[in-house]
């Protein structure tokens, strides 16, 4: 006979960051949230993306996760793609409904991260989207402006491109 599982005891961001979608399931049909937050906001959405893990992302968004979701500091799952260059975890949470012009309180968009970070796949993608290149953040910084600062002049023209079309 075997002991039952403690849910309290059970790590399930670990579960999303390993990238166990059978396991998971489990917990999901057994009616855990599949917007859980751990002590830092991090959903599970968001820690399985940010770790490129496709088939737990695919699930958590087909069980209902919110792909908007922020951590406590106000950043979003697709933020955290800009950052890490996850093209295809970025475009699984664009097609789940996440908003390309989501801020955070800074006023900071995906692409702002993006341009900052020289990510030109995911810049373009996130502009395929929808992303608004002029949109200024808090300082009031565009994408195209960021990108510019930290020298990415060829993604700052790319940008750029994009005004107006």
């Amino acid at each position: 006979m075997s002991t039952p599982i403690d849910p309290s005891t059970v790590d399930y961001h670990e579960i999303a960051r390993r990238g166990d979608a059978e396991v998971l399931a489990v917990f999901l049909d057994a009616g855990l949230d599949p917007d859980l937050r751990d002590a830092q906001g991090y959903s599970l959405l968001m820690i399985a993306a940010y770790n490129d893990q496709e088939p737990t992302t695919s699930l958590l968004l087909e069980r209902g996760a919110n792909p908007d979701l922020p951590d406590a500091r106000g950043n979003t799952p697709l933020m955290g793609m800009a950052f890490k260059g996850h093209v295809d975890r970025a475009r699984q949470l664009l097609t789940g409904g996440a908003d390309p012009n989501a801020t955070n309180p800074a006023g900071a968009t995906a692409l702002h991260f993006a341009a900052m970070f020289k990510q030109e796949a995911l810049a373009e993608m996130l502009l395929a989207h929808g992303a608004d290149p002029s949109r200024e953040d808090a300082q009031g910084q565009t994408p195209i402006a960021m990108a510019r600062a930290h020298g990415h002049a060829d993604l700052a023209e790319a940008l750029a491109a994009h005004v107006g079309a």
